[in-house]
């Protein structure tokens, strides 16, 4: 049965994209087809083989490890703000290590590691999606990056770029999440779903924008010319990644104060007139979404509460409270927590189009523009790396 509401589910999602689509009959349909073998094969692989397990079991083990190097500085500062025995406040365990992995970041960058990953893989993406060099490279610094930092390293070409190719890089900013709180995300859940997810989006944002705004990129066109960073000493770099990791850090935190509190009152507004909060409502409008990815229904609608908390607000909100909810399946918990590692919120439009407005102010304005439909798009990635993982869960 699961099969049958997975390839329903499947149907649906490229159904929604097919009609939003802006020319349709540009749409190419064999790099759609390989992306979408590529995430099966890779949703078995990280979900149900011993292979899969390993890696991210490495990989999980990697930021166990930088996140206990995290907590000698943290405790270093901070030491003696929690009770004794007590759970640390979620702000230092949580956000303060995105500063030191925003420093290892850096290094990396410095050293020009993660340039020629991110270049390589890009080129190597390039031919199996069909999107342009420029487009593929823009889809893995994304996921290394973050959304706002990954325009500086195309700066160049941001006031050249066609409607069409700005619309693909946003949706790709906007449908992966930066690698400096992958750290923070497998504290919340579990690593398996954050790693999964992390790679399902990266094909799925190619697909969904492949079908949404399909063009064909000339040989002219698909120059890969990316924006060397000025010049610095490595203690200037080192210091300017540790600041920005701990404006994220900041940042963050105050969009939680502010959203958690936010959502009290309209759920306090709402159970006084209607007997149900706020979340509650929602959850049955995302209810059939849940349901499609392969939640069974009995869960579908606390499944869908979740899914359009992470919409309205952020993903650290919703990952919060399925933390915290009790009685949800390990099948419904995993399809939900792949469903919320992405940026796919609408607070995220005001950031990527402030991030391109900083580079360009006339192009900051279109990506205003479509903004609505970049949170549609993403969404929609959203939901078929879900679909995707709750075949193997």
């Amino acid at each position: 049965m699961k099969y049958i509401i997975a390839i329903a589910g499947l149907l649906v999602v490229f159904v929604l994209a097919f009609a939003a689509s802006s020319d349709r009959s540009r749409i190419r349909y064999r790099p759609l087809v390989v992306m979408a073998v590529l995430q099966l094969v890779f949703a078995f692989i990280l979900l149900n083989t011993r292979i899969g397990s390993l890696l991210i079991g490495g990989f999980a083990s990697v930021f166990q490890a930088l996140l206990a190097y995290a907590g000698e500085g943290i405790n270093f500062v901070f030491g003696g703000l929690a009770n004794e025995g007590a759970d640390p406040p979620f702000f230092l365990s949580v956000l303060m290590p995105i500063v030191f992995i925003s420093a290892l970041i850096g290094i990396l960058q410095y050293i020009k590691v993660l340039p020629f990953i991110i270049r390589y893989l890009g080129l190597a993406l390039s031919k199996v999606n069909g999107l342009g060099k420029l487009e593929s490279y823009n889809g893995v610094a994304s996921a290394i990056l973050g959304q706002s930092e990954v325009f500086i390293s195309v700066k160049k070409q941001i006031g050249l770029m066609p409607r069409h190719r700005l619309y693909t890089l946003c949706a790709s900013a906007m449908s992966t999440v930066s690698m400096s709180i992958v750290g923070a995300y497998m504290q919340m859940i579990k690593p398996e779903y954050v790693v999964a997810a992390l790679v399902l989006n990266l094909f799925g944002g190619f697909m969904i924008a492949s079908i949404i705004n399909p063009y064909t990129v000339t040989t002219e066109e698909d120059m890969l010319e990316v924006q060397e960073e000025e010049k610095q000493s490595f203690f200037e770099m080192l210091g300017e990644y540790i600041m920005d990791g701990f404006k994220v850090a900041i940042t963050v935190a105050a969009m939680l104060i502010g959203f958690v509190a936010l959502i009290a009152l309209i759920n306090g507004i709402f159970k006084g007139i209607f007997g149900l909060s706020f979340q509650d409502l929602l959850g049955y409008v995302f209810a059939p979404f849940a349901f499609i990815m392969g939640v069974p229904w009995s869960e579908a609608v606390p499944a869908g509460s979740i899914m359009a908390t992470k919409m309205v607000s952020n993903e650290f909100v919703a990952m919060l409270n399925l933390s915290g909810m009790t009685g949800l399946s390990a099948r419904t918990v995993g399809i939900v927590s792949v469903f919320l590692v992405s940026f796919a919120n609408f607070s995220s439009i005001g950031i990527i189009a402030g991030a391109v407005k900083g580079l360009h102010s006339k192009q900051g304005n279109e990506v205003a523009r479509f903004g609505l439909k970049l949170l549609y798009g993403a969404t929609l990635v959203s939901v078929l790396s879900a679909t995707m993982a709750g075949l193997f869960l």
